[in-house]
């Protein structure tokens, strides 16, 4: 057998390396140039060229069954600019995305930073406008988990990612032991804070939630979906309503919960200056009932969920509200209950809030209608006015007006025209924006504190105690006996002035539109 020098082996070996490489480089450069020329593939804006960005990129070339071809990034580092990632130029900053969206065809927009803040997101939204595509993102980096960057991660941007706020810092080891192995009843079970609290107690394994609703059709999808979500976990449908004595009594009774959650309430503030004693039924009313009932029962703690509009209030609603504060007060006292409140502004997508209007309102091709330019609201999600729910409810001792910290407020007609941008649409072009005028019991912007209350920080930087003047129980335990038995046969009027007697700082806007 002829004997081959080593050489000619060592040779063979590596021409053989080099030969199955090639073909591995020439199979991923044809499947890249594929994506690339692809006629039918969407044509992808990358913001931000970092690792993340590097990522994205890599799976739009490696995987033809997305039918995405990336064809630039914007990056605001230095270092960055002219540099080529796999082939794909970093074509500009953040602020050029207008730019380079028209001049290389765009068909999305994805944002690949996703320890990006909700400034930098504002930032990139504002350099969108204008150029008529989608904008979608990656999570930020505490939603990815450790999971490695791809296009299946990929969402529509949402209005959520641009609140100027930082993630709450949930103490599990507080919440548990408060939560786990307790019985939870939460009225108005079905609406957007109702239904939340239930799934956010649901995970600390309680031992049942019961929830009370007087609406079959979201009582129903609630329980359907906390039965999938949680197996193990007792839950309890009751349909009842809050301002009938006996059906409460029996449903504590039956139930014997340990702590409430009084989340039930009319909320939308034009329909109750319409309909004042119906406000004042179950807003003040049906809280007083619950509370009665939860007095006999032996509950341990008792959390009213209340609003920015009872502070200063000019609509009814919002001083049914501050009544309905002010009555916690008084019940909390030597008994085994412990009464406090919550206060927080407007939740993003909640029933009846602007979102799910102005969702709808672009959808149908506008107008999207704002009552005035310079309005403004706090607003929060609603996980996370819910989690700092629960995380005051586990410190309150009893009395206490928990105010959530919302920051900064925000002009409704920003939220709008961001909501338009970020459906790939151009504001005053593609859909209008309307002023309508302020609705009845509106006002221009909300406040958190009344000025006589004291801003008292607690143990959790997201949440502040408010104490003011004590309560004249007296004179309203006689008008709420009178109620009880009169309310059908009052005077709309002399409602509306007992109101004013017993909330001095009640100032009723008077307004013109009701929608």
């Amino acid at each position: 057998m002829a004997q081959y020098p080593r050489s000619v082996i060592i040779l063979t070996g590596l021409l053989t390396a080099l030969y199955l490489a090639g073909i591995r480089l020439a199979v991923r450069g044809f499947r890249e140039w594929i994506q690339i020329f692809d006629p039918s593939a969407r044509r992808v804006l990358i913001v931000g060229a970092g690792h993340a960005g590097e990522l994205l990129v890599r799976d739009m070339l490696y995987d033809a069954n997305y039918h995405c071809c990336p064809v630039g990034f914007v990056d605001d580092d230095p270092i960055k600019r002219k540099m080529t990632i796999h082939g794909i130029p970093v074509v500009g900053v953040i602020a050029d995305i207008k730019k380079a969206a028209e001049r290389l065809k765009v068909d999305e927009i994805i944002v690949a930073i996703p320890s990006g803040s909700a400034m930098v997101k504002q930032k990139i939204l504002a350099a969108s406008e204008g150029c008529s595509v989608p904008i979608k993102t990656l999570p930020d980096i505490k939603q990815l988990l450790g999971d490695p960057v791809s296009l299946q991660q990929v969402r529509p941007m949402s209005v959520d990612d641009l609140l100027k706020r930082e993630p709450i810092k949930t103490d599990f080891h507080e919440l548990s032991p408060h939560i786990g192995g307790k019985t939870f009843l939460v009225t108005g079970a079905g609406g957007s804070i109702g239904s939340e609290l239930c799934r956010q107690i649901a995970q600390y394994k309680p031992q049942a939630v019961v929830l009370f609703e007087r609406y079959e059709n979201t009582l129903h999808s609630l329980l359907l979906e906390l039965h999938t979500a949680f197996p193990t976990v007792k839950i309890v449908p009751v349909i009842g309503d809050v301002t009938v004595p006996d059906r409460v009594a029996e449903v504590f009774r039956q139930t014997i919960p340990d702590i409430v959650f009084h989340a039930a309430a009319h909320k939308h503030v034009p329909l109750m200056e319409l309909n004042p004693k119906e406000a004042i039924r179950n807003n003040i009313l049906g809280t007083r009932v619950v509370a009665e009932a939860a007095v006999k029962a032996g509950v341990s703690r008792f959390v009213m969920i209340s609003t920015d509009k009872a502070v200063n209030p000019s609509s009814v609603m919002g001083v049914t509200k501050r009544i309905a504060e002010h009555m916690m007060q008084e019940f909390n006292g030597p008994g085994l209950t412990k009464f406090m409140v919550v206060r927080f502004g407007n939740v993003l997508g909640s029933n009846g809030s602007v979102v799910p209007l102005f969702t709808e309102q672009i959808r149908k091709g506008g107008p999207v209608t704002v009552t005035h330019p310079e309005i403004k609201r706090f607003f929060m999600t609603i996980p996370e006015a819910v989690q700092l729910v629960l995380q005051a409810s586990a410190m309150g001792r009893g009395g206490e007006v928990f105010v959530l910290d919302m920051g900064e407020q925000i002009k409704v007609a920003d939220l709008a025209r961001n909501m338009i941008v970020l459906a790939g649409l151009v504001p005053g072009k593609d859909i209008d924006i309307v002023y309508t005028g302020l609705r009845p019991g509106e006002k221009m912007y909300e406040e958190l504190f009344e000025e006589e209350e004291q801003v008292e920080p607690t143990a959790h930087a997201k949440i502040n105690r408010a104490s003011g003047a004590p309560v004249s129980v007296g004179e309203l335990d006689q008008w709420l006996e009178m109620l009880q038995v009169n309310l059908p046969q009052c005077d709309e009027e002399e409602l509306l002035q007992d109101l004013k007697r017993l909330v001095p700082s009640f100032q009723r806007s008077i307004s013109q539109s009701v929608s």
